[in-house]
C-alpha cells in the first residue's frame, strides 16, 4: 500500500524522489499553495488533501502549537543544517514506511525522523 504525503517547500527534491520511487504519492506544496504560505495554511492544506505532512520545518514538531491528534500525521525530518545526513535519515525513514504502510498508522501522530531513530509522539 502506498502513503500520501504533502511535502512542505523546504523538503528537497531528492527526498520527494526517493519516496516516489518507493511507491508513495508525494504532493508538492508549490503545486497547491504559494511557497511562502504561513504554517497554518500548510498544515490545513495537508489535511484537505488527506495527506501526511512532510517537513524539515521544526515548527511542525511543536506538539503544543500543532497537537498531533488534530492531524492526519506529521513527519518532521531532523536534518539540523547537515544535509550530508539525508541518505542515512532516508534509509531509516524508508524502512519505517515499509513496515507501516497504512495511512491510519500515522493519523494523530508526529514522527520525528532522525538518522539513528524515529520517535513517535501523539
Amino acid at each position: 500500500m502506498s502513503l500520501r504525503f504533502f511535502a512542505d517547500h523546504c523538503v528537497p527534491g531528492s527526498v520527494i524522489q526517493i519516496l516516489q520511487e518507493a511507491g508513495h504519492e508525494v504532493l508538492r506544496l508549490r503545486d497547491h499553495i504559494p511557497p511562502d504560505s504561513p504554517d497554518q495554511l500548510v498544515i490545513s492544506k495537508a489535511q484537505e488533501l488527506d495527506a501526511i505532512l512532510l517537513s524539515l520545518n521544526g515548527d511542525f514538531a511543536d506538539i503544543v502549537t500543532y497537537p498531533p491528534v488534530k492531524y492526519k500525521g506529521i513527519v518532521a525530518l531532523q536534518v539540523r543544517n547537515h544535509p550530508e545526513i539525508l541518505p542515512q535519515l532516508l534509509e531509516r525513514l524508508r524502512a519505517y514506511l515499509s513496515a507501516h504502510d497504512d495511512m491510519e498508522h500515522y493519523s494523530g501522530k508526529l514522527l520525528i525522523a532522525e538518522t539513528h531513530r524515529i520517535r513517535s509522539r501523539g
